[in-house]
C-alpha cells in the first residue's frame, strides 16, 4: 500500500470576516491544483510548505491522494475522513474512494464506506447497485428498471446494471426498442448502437443496413422495399429514419411517414409523430399541433409532451394547450409555467373560477411565472418585508463554518468550480437568519454571486436587496443612462449573466459582467470607435460596461426596442430572435415560451422577472411584468444586418 506523508492542520477559529480568510498564497494554490491535475507528485510537495498551518492545506492533503488513489491504505483514507468529518472535501474524496473501489470490485471496502456518502452520482448508484446484484438482492432489479430508458448517456458502472436487467428478463424486446428510440430522441447514437447488441439475432440489423441507413436515413427510408416493413426490425428502422429525416425536414418526415405508418407498429408509429411534432414546434411551423396529434394517447417523453403543449400555445389553440397539460406527467405538470399555462388554457376556455384557483396555487413565488400569476389574480408583484438587518454578531458566527471560508478563500484564489461547491456546502442545515449571515458575509468580501445564493435559498425571512444585489451603481447607471437604457433591465440581464463576478468566463469564451463573446466585444468597440480596445480590457468593469450596453442598446434598436427579444438576441444572437417571431402579433409571454433552445427561454424569463424586482428595488413601479414583455411583432427586416 502507498503511504502518505502526514500534514499538520491548521486550528479551525473564528475569526472576524473583514480579517484574511486564508494565509496561503494564490498563486501556490492554483500551482498546487494544477500539479495534482498533471500528477506531479514532486511539484507538489515542493510547494507543500506553501500550506504550512492554513486551513486550506486540507487540499494539499486531497490532492496528494489522487494520483494511484485506488492503491492508496484504506486507512489512510478513513483517517482523512474522519479528520475532515462532515465537510465537503471530505465527502468529495469519499466519493472518488467508492468510484475507485467499485471499479476494482473490492466490496468489501465499498459497503464499510458507502453508507458515509453525502452526496452521490450516477456513476456510484451504478456501483451500489451492482454489489447488491452481486448479492442478489432482487430490490435492486426493481431500483435498476427505471435507468433502462432514463439512463441514455451510460457510465461503464451502469453497464453491468443494465445487462442485469436483460440476465433477469426484467427488460424484454419492446423495451430494447424503446430504449434505442429514447437514444435517437436525445442523438445518443453510437449509445442506441450498443442497445442493438440487447435485440435477439432476428431483429438485430445487419451492418450493410446500417452503413445505408446512417449514410443517409433519407435515401435508405426511400429505397426501402415495402415487403421487408413486415419485419420488426425494419419496421422500428423505418421509425427511426422518420426521426432522424424530422430534425431538419418535418415536412418532410411528414411526408413519408403518411406513406409508412400503417405497417409501424403503434409505439413506433406515435414516437415517430411525436419526433416530426417536436421538430416542427421548435421551428414553430403551424402543422405541429396537426402532426402532435397523430400521436394519440400515447406517452410520451417529457421533452417532446412539454413541446406538444408549446406548439398549440403558439397557436393559441386553448383547448389543445389544456389536453396536452393535462396529460404531462404529474412531476411536470405541478411546474409554475404549466400551471399557469393551463390557467390561461382554462380562462380563454371559460373557466375563470377554476383559472384563477390555479394562479393562486403559484402566486407569490419570485419566479416569471409567479409573477405572471400575481398579475392575473390583479395583483402586483411585490416584495415581502425586509428582515431584520443581520447583526456582526450573526456574521461571525457564520463566518466560522469552515465550508463558508474556505469557499470564500477559493473563490477569491480563482478556484472558482471548488469554491462554489464549498460554500453551498457551508449552507446546508443553516435556518434563515443564517442564510442571511452568510449573504451579508459574502456581500462584505464582494464574493456577490454567492451572497445571491445563500439569499435566494430563504423561506420565510427575506432581504430582496440581498436576493437581487445591485453592485457597481456608480459605473452601471451613468453607462445606461448613456444608452438610454433602463438600468432596472441592464442589472436584470447581468444578475442572469455574470452574478456580478466581473471576471467570469463562460464555457463559450463569453467575459465579464456582461459576459461578452470576444468577437462581439470586438465588433462592438469598432463600431463605437474605441480605437485603443485589445481582448484583455474587456473584463475591465468601465470598459465592460461600455460595450455590453451598447450593445444591449445596438439589439434594443434592431428589435422593435421590444426587452424580450432583445433579451433573446442577447443570449443567442439577433438573427434568431428574429427568426423566432411569428407571422403575425404575438403575446410577449408566449414567444420567450416557445423559444427552441432552453438555455435561451430560461434566461429571457428569468431576466425579465429579474428586471421586475430590479425596477421595484430602484423605485420604479409604472409597468408589470405582463407590461414589460407585451406584444412581439411580426418579422421584420433587421436595422442593422451586421449586427453579431
Amino acid at each position: 500500500m502507498k503511504s502518505l506523508p502526514a500534514l499538520v492542520f491548521a486550528c479551525v477559529c473564528l475569526f472576524s470576516p473583514f480579517s484574511a480568510i486564508a494565509d496561503v498564497a494564490p498563486e501556490i494554490l492554483l500551482a498546487a491544483r494544477d500539479a495534482a491535475k498533471a500528477g506531479d507528485q514532486d511539484a507538489l510537495e515542493r510547494l507543500a510548505p506553501g500550506f504550512q498551518g492554513d486551513e486550506l492545506s486540507v487540499y494539499l492533503d486531497y490532492w496528494r491522494f489522487q494520483p494511484g488513489l485506488k492503491d492508496v491504505d484504506p486507512a489512510q483514507i478513513r483517517d482523512f475522513l474522519q479528520r475532515n468529518n462532515g465537510s465537503y472535501i471530505a465527502d468529495k474524496l469519499r466519493g472518488d474512494w467508492l468510484r475507485a473501489m467499485g471499479k476494482e470490485a473490492r466490496w468489501e471496502v465499498f459497503d464499510a464506506d458507502y453508507p458515509g456518502l453525502q452526496q452521490t452520482d450516477q456513476e456510484i448508484t451504478c456501483y451500489a447497485l451492482q454489489r447488491r446484484l452481486a448479492r442478489s438482492e432482487v430490490a435492486a432489479l426493481d431500483e435498476a428498471m427505471p435507468l433502462w430508458l432514463k439512463l441514455v448517456d451510460t457510465p461503464d458502472a451502469c453497464y453491468p446494471v443494465l445487462e442485469a436487467l436483460i440476465i433477469n428478463k426484467r427488460v424484454q424486446i419492446d423495451d430494447v426498442w424503446a430504449r434505442i428510440r429514447r437514444q435517437f430522441e436525445t442523438n445518443r447514437l453510437s449509445g442506441a448502437r450498443y442497445t442493438m447488441n440487447y435485440l435477439p439475432e432476428s431483429q438485430m440489423p445487419d451492418a450493410k443496413t446500417m452503413q445505408a441507413f446512417n449514410k443517409s436515413p433519407v435515401k435508405w427510408l426511400v429505397k426501402l422495399p415495402a415487403s421487408t416493413l413486415s419485419e420488426r426490425r425494419y419496421q422500428e428502422l423505418a421509425a427511426l429514419a422518420v426521426g432522424r429525416i424530422a430534425r431538419t425536414d418535418p415536412a418532410a418526415a411528414a411526408t413519408q411517414m403518411e406513406r409508412i405508418e400503417a405497417k409501424l407498429p403503434a409505439e413506433a408509429r406515435s414516437w415517430a409523430w411525436g419526433q416530426i411534432g417536436w421538430k416542427a414546434a421548435q421551428q414553430h411551423l403551424p402543422e405541429a399541433v396537426l402532426w402532435f396529434r397523430q400521436t394519440g394517447q400515447a406517452a410520451l417523453s417529457d421533452e417532446v409532451s412539454q413541446w406538444k403543449a408549446r406548439a398549440a400555445l403558439r397557436a393559441q389553440d386553448w383547448e389543445s394547450v389544456r389536453t396536452a397539460i393535462e396529460a404531462l406527467p404529474p412531476e411536470l405538470a405541478a411546474q409554475p409555467t404549466w400551471i399557469y399555462w393551463l390557467g390561461r388554457a382554462y380562462t380563454a376556455t371559460g373557466k375563470a373560477e377554476t383559472a384563477q384557483g390555479l394562479y393562486a396555487m403559484i402566486s407569490g413565488q419570485p419566479n416569471f411565472y409567479g409573477n405572471l400569476a400575481d398579475e392575473a389574480l390583479g395583483r402586483r408583484i411585490d416584495m415581502p418585508p425586509r428582515a431584520t438587518p443581520v447583526t456582526n454578531e450573526e456574521i461571525d458566527r457564520v463566518a466560522g463554518i469552515s465550508g463558508l471560508r474556505r469557499g470564500l478563500a477559493l473563490l477569491r484564489a480563482g478556484l472558482r468550480l471548488e469554491g462554489v461547491r464549498e460554500f453551498n456546502w457551508g449552507l446546508r442545515g443553516l435556518d434563515d437568519r443564517g442564510l442571511l449571515a452568510a449573504a451579508e458575509l459574502a456581500r462584505r468580501t464582494q464574493v456577490f454571486d454567492r451572497a445571491i445564493a445563500a439569499a435566494d435559498r430563504t423561506k420565510g425571512e427575506h432581504d430582496y436587496a440581498l436576493r437581487y444585489l445591485a453592485p457597481f451603481l456608480e459605473q452601471v447607471r451613468p453607462a445606461a443612462q448613456e444608452q438610454m437604457l433602463d438600468d432596472a433591465w441592464v442589472y436584470g440581464l447581468m444578475r442572469q449573466e455574470s452574478r456580478f463576478v466581473t471576471d467570469a468566463r463562460s464555457s463559450a469564451g463569453a467575459s465579464g459582467l456582461m459576459q461578452l463573446m470576444p468577437a462581439t466585444a470586438r465588433w462592438v468597440a469598432k463600431k463605437i470607435g474605441l480605437t485603443d480596445y485589445s481582448p484583455d480590457m474587456v473584463t475591465d468593469t468601465n470598459t465592460n460596461l461600455l460595450l455590453g450596453t451598447s450593445y444591449m442598446r445596438m439589439v434594443l434598436e434592431d428589435l422593435d426596442n421590444h426587452p424580450v427579444l432583445a433579451s433573446a438576441a442577447y443570449n443567442a444572437g439577433p438573427r434568431r430572435a428574429r427568426r423566432w417571431r411569428a407571422a403575425a402579433p404575438l403575446e410577449g409571454a408566449i414567444y420567450a415560451e416557445t423559444i427552441p433552445f432552453s438555455e435561451t427561454r430560461d434566461y429571457v424569463k428569468k431576466v425579465m422577472s429579474n428586471t421586475a424586482y430590479y425596477a421595484l428595488l430602484f423605485g420604479q413601479s409604472a409597468q408589470t411584468l405582463t407590461q414589460r414583455l407585451g406584444t412581439v411583432g411580426p418579422r421584420t427586416d433587421p436595422v442593422n444586418p451586421d449586427l453579431p
